[in-house]
Formats: C-alpha cells, structure tokens, sequence
C-alpha cells in the first residue's frame, strides 16, 4: 500500500522512528498450522527471509523474549528473501502454512487479504496506543486490519566516510554537484557507483528509477505511473531514462553481475564509491565498520518539485488459514508493544528503528540524520513493488537492467516496458 492521500506530516505523526527493512519470509515448515482457522497446539510458526547473520539473531531475540513471557509460545524459520517472495503465493494457500510471516505493506498484501488469504487482525489494533492513523489506513483493506506494521526506513546514497574524506568528496545537495563528485570520485581510479542488480536481487535497480521519477515527475506521478495511469513510453518517463544516462558512466560495469550484498563488500573496501540502497545495507555490513558509513538525500533535480523519499513500512502479516488464532494473535499483539521492538533492536545492526514512538531506536548520526530527512519530505513513497505489485516488479526489472546494459536502446525498451506493463495491469 502507499502512503497516497496522506502528507507525510500525518505519516510521520505519531511515530518519531523510521525503521530497518524487514521484508522477510520462509519456507512452510512441518510445525505449519492447518487451513480453516481454529486453536491448535504447538508453537506459532513465525517465517522470516532475515538470513544476516545480526538480522537473524534480532529476530531470534525477539521469538525468545515472547517464549519468556510465558503462555503462547512461537518459533523462527528463516530462508532467503527471494525464495520467500517466490514461495510466498505457496505459503499462504498450503493446507499447512505457516501462522506468520514478516513482509510489508503494500499492494502485495492487499492482494492477498482480498483473495481471503490474511487473517483480519482488527482486534489486535484495538487498544494499540501511539501508533499513527496513515500506519493503521495502510494497514487496512476493506474496513479490516490484516496487517502489524513495525518498522519503517529509508533509502539513501551511503558510503564511507573516511574515504569520502581522503577522496576530498562532499555531500552533494544538487544533480550538477553529484555529477561532480562522481568525477572526482573516478579521478582516484575508484568506480563512483556501486549497483548490486545480479539475477538475485535485480530489485535493487528500481532503486535508481524510483529517485530519478520523484525528482523529476514527483511522487504522484510516480505512484499514477506504476497504478497504469500512465504510460512507461510516456515523454516524461523518457526524461527519467535521460537524466539517468548522465549518471551511466560512473556506474560500476559489473553491477548487474553483483548481489547487492557482493556491491556493498566493494563499498566497504573502496573499490566504489557509492551506492544507492536502504538502510537494510548496515545488517551485511560489520560492526567495525558501521560508524564509518554515512549517507546523503538523493540530488535535487529539479528545485520545483516538492522533494519526496521513499519510506518503506514493513511488518508481519498471518494467515487465515491458521489453526492457532488466539496464539497467533496474542503474538502479532506483542509486536506492537515497546518491549517487543526494543529486543529486536538490541540485537540488529541499528538499522531498524521502531513504529511504536515509545521505543527507543538507536540513536545513531546515521539513522537521525535520516529521520530528520523523512521529517523534511514533502511525500513519501514506499518502492517500486510496494506502489506496484510484485507482479510489475520483474517488469522492471527486465527494462532496468536492459537499459543499464545498453542505453542506446531506450525507446524500444520503454515500448516494450509498456507492453509488458499493461499485460499486468489488465490481467
């Protein structure tokens, strides 16, 4: 779901954190609950895709801290993300799915919440305190809550700052001024641009079309754009692709080659020099190394159009097929609460921060440099696939990473983007 029709003052309202992408999920394990609802024993399988190493053990922490309180009880099961995104249509329609898993809000889960697939988790909204009306109105589809926001954060261009400051690179504000630092950037003999777009996480790329789109056409152009209301063909999506072909030759040559995890490891030992990414970047990075990465807003453009930032929500969601609701709503009522955002904050790398206000996040330069640019925005959109759907995603990604690889063939890959686009949107 997005954040349409809300400011980004009423988004924000209520929260004062921005939190860590916890797009998670897993694999249907043999402790699953059976179809048709009900109270079963056992544990509440709880699916996640966190596989680094600080990522997992955050959510580990989490799973032991409700098992302590006594009563329910619930269990982990993590798999990568991408095998989660897959497998989810899986999961949800299995006789023996699992009771939880953590992804985010979005079209995907109102999709899934209209074919009656999500538990409707209304009640365990009623008495949550703190929590901000855009959270719980993203959170809902058809007048029921299906879904348990509990984090949110933000994307940036993020690099290291001792070697910024060796490089004698700046922050750039403006477009003119990025380009620039690039240069001086590749005058080391260090690639500017890190990208990350390999056949795993191709999704990375988005990243790049989302900014430059809400730069230059702005958030709700953006979000009309990937809802079918306009064209990928359209001129102003080819000034997008004519604005990004200036940035082109500063972009690492392998970068569609590299997991983003395997571009993030050349950020940190230097041989790039950016990379655009959320701060999810933090949970592969090592503890030595976080208090030397920085990060900086996305380069104005254009000064007309209000400046927006993509903010995506992540939380939890369950399946109406459960045959443990009490327990399963017992467990996502517990994911509200500040003791259970604090346990998993204590052991994550720092980049997730709490929904709940009354959580303290990490307090980190980083992260409170980026709630102040959050607070600043003028919108807020949620990535490409969040505005979309996962089905619009490999749309993206097959136009994207075409276009990195060869520029020149720009109109026939927006036609073509077109094609496959409206085959999604009229299905």
């Amino acid at each position: 779901m997005t954040t349409t029709g809300f400011s980004r003052r009423s988004f924000l309202a209520g929260l004062g954190a921005v939190g860590a992408a916890t797009a998670l999920g897993g694999c249907v394990t043999s402790t699953g609950s059976g179809a048709g609802g009900g109270s079963a024993t056992g544990p509440v399988t709880v699916q996640s895709n966190l596989s680094a190493p600080s990522a997992k053990q955050a959510m580990q922490a989490l799973i032991d801290a409700f098992n302590a309180k006594g009563g329910s009880q619930a269990s982990l099961n993590t798999v990568a993300s991408e095998t989660f995104r897959t497998q989810l249509p899986s999961y949800l329609t299995s006789s023996t799915p699992p009771d939880v898993m953590t992804w985010y809000a979005g079209s995907v889960a109102r999709s899934y919440a209209d074919k009656g697939l999500l538990l409707d988790v209304s009640d365990v909204w009623n008495g949550v305190t703190g929590y901000s009306d855009a959270l719980k109105q993203i959170s809902t589809d058809n007048g029921k809550q299906i879904f348990v926001p509990t984090s949110y954060y933000f994307w940036g261009l993020f690099y290291r700052k001792s070697n910024f400051a060796k490089w004698g690179v700046s922050e750039p504000t403006t477009w003119a001024e990025f380009l620039q630092a690039c240069e001086t950037i590749k005058g080391k003999g260090v690639t500017p641009i890190g990208l990350g777009a390999d056949n795993s996480t191709p999704w990375v790329a988005s990243g790049w079309f989302d900014y430059l789109n809400i730069r230059i056409n702005g958030a709700n152009y953006h979000r009309e754009l990937l809802a079918g209301k306009h064209s990928f063909a359209d001129p102003q999506v080819h000034k997008v692709f004519d604005q990004w072909k200036t940035a082109l030759p500063y972009f690492d040559p392998k970068g569609t080659a590299l997991s983003f995890q395997d571009a993030t490891t050349n950020l940190l030992q230097g041989r790039t020099g950016m990379m655009l990414i959320g701060t999810f970047l933090l949970d592969t990075t090592p503890k030595e190394d976080v208090d030397d990465i920085g990060f900086f807003r996305f380069p104005v453009i254009d000064p007309s159009v209000p400046l927006a930032e993509e903010a995506p929500t992540d939380g939890f969601f369950a399946s109406s097929r459960t045959k443990r609701t009490a327990q399963t709503k017992e467990f996502l009522k517990y994911l509200t609460t500040v003791e259970a955002q604090e346990a998993y904050l204590k052991s994550s790398s720092g980049s997730s921060l709490p929904a709940n206000p009354a959580a303290k996040d990490a307090g980190t330069a980083l992260i409170t440099k980026g709630k102040q640019m959050l607070n600043k925005a003028a919108d807020l959109t949620q990535f490409f696939n969040r505005d979309s759907s996962d089905a619009l995603q490999p749309t993206a990604d097959t136009a994207l990473i075409k276009f990195i690889q060869h520029p020149e063939q720009v109109d026939s890959i927006l036609t073509e983007w077109q094609t496959n686009a409206k085959k999604i949107w009229t299905a």
